[in-house]
């Protein structure tokens, strides 16, 4: 009994085996070739595990290193000095209380341009005092929504008043293409406000409405005074703050309009003494990131 029992188990081991011979067999290259690599993933496991424990170490350690260079307390290359900032007394102030006059994809562009402005301010060599007022409604769900850090940027104000009620009215001066007033030079002591609102023109007007109704000063940008353009003389309220950042960098309106104008405006300068115009063969600076084509959509800020 024992041998037959033997046979049986020693025959049905042979069966096994040639059933696992005959699969082996009906399996087609690529299925074998499949196979072989997932052998081969697991059995290379461990390995994978290690390296990414090392991997792991090594950019650990690197963050030390940085960490310890930026203290003075290692060898390595000196920190790199920051550039001089003389900050402005300047103030400008970005006027959103429009809410209720845009889609809400406007409203994100306005975001965007808030964005941009706050970013150009950080980097610039004399930053002004930045002001948003009137923040409320779609606008800052859209914040609250997309940019939840925002409470916490440094270097601007975020109020939910108005900015009549931010600035003296006698500090106030409206930035608006519809004013008759140009405007010659800043004044450091006054608070130049932007209209916050992105409405391709179907408010024309509006901001300087306000001011007046207000009562407060009104000028617009000496744009063509300076600038000839191919295109209408509308600007992003972004274009605005960092043309006014220019002025106080580099002194002059001129250099401002062309460091920040578009190129796809066909900018070019208008001679002082009456003849042609001069073709502008300054280059232009980089406006960014691409997030920052949002940025450049047309507002009512026009000159």
């Amino acid at each position: 009994m024992a041998d037959a029992g033997g046979e049986a188990s020693a025959s049905s081991g042979e069966r096994s085996e040639n059933r696992s011979g005959t699969e082996e067999q009906s399996l087609s290259k690529r299925q074998m070739k499949k196979l072989l690599k997932q052998q081969k993933w697991e059995e290379e496991r461990e390995l994978r595990k290690q390296r990414r424990k090392e991997r792991k170490q090594q950019r650990k350690q690197q963050r030390q290193n940085i960490q310890q260079e930026n203290r003075g307390d290692g060898p390595g290359p000196r920190k790199r000095p920051r550039r001089d900032v003389t900050p402005s007394s300047l103030r400008l102030v970005v006027d959103c209380s429009f809410d209720d006059l845009m889609l809400i994809k406007d409203v994100w562009k306005l975001h965007k341009q808030i964005q941009r402005c706050y970013a150009v301010n950080r980097r610039a060599s004399h930053p002004v005092q930045f002001y948003v007022t009137s923040l409320g409604g779609q606008l800052k769900q859209s914040f609250d929504d997309k940019d939840k850090g925002w409470v916490n940027w440094k270097g601007i104000t975020f109020k939910a008043e108005h900015y009549s009620e931010v600035v003296a009215k006698g500090e106030l001066v409206y930035l608006t293409s519809d004013s008759p007033n140009v405007l010659e030079e800043l004044d450091q002591s006054k608070a130049y406000v932007i209209g916050g609102l992105v409405d391709h023109n179907h408010h024309k007007g509006i901001t300087y409405e306000r001011a007046k109704e207000l009562g407060i000063e009104h000028a617009q940008l000496p744009l063509s005074s300076f600038v000839r353009m191919n295109s209408r003389k509308v600007l992003a309220i972004n274009h605005v703050f960092e043309i006014i950042l220019a002025y106080l960098e580099k002194g002059g309106w001129q250099e401002a309009f062309f460091s920040i104008l578009p190129q796809r405006k066909g900018a070019v300068a208008v001679s002082q003494d009456g003849g042609a115009p001069q073709e502008n063969n300054e280059e232009e600076e980089e406006e960014g990131s691409t997030s920052d084509s949002d940025a450049a959509e047309q507002t009512e800020i026009r000159d």
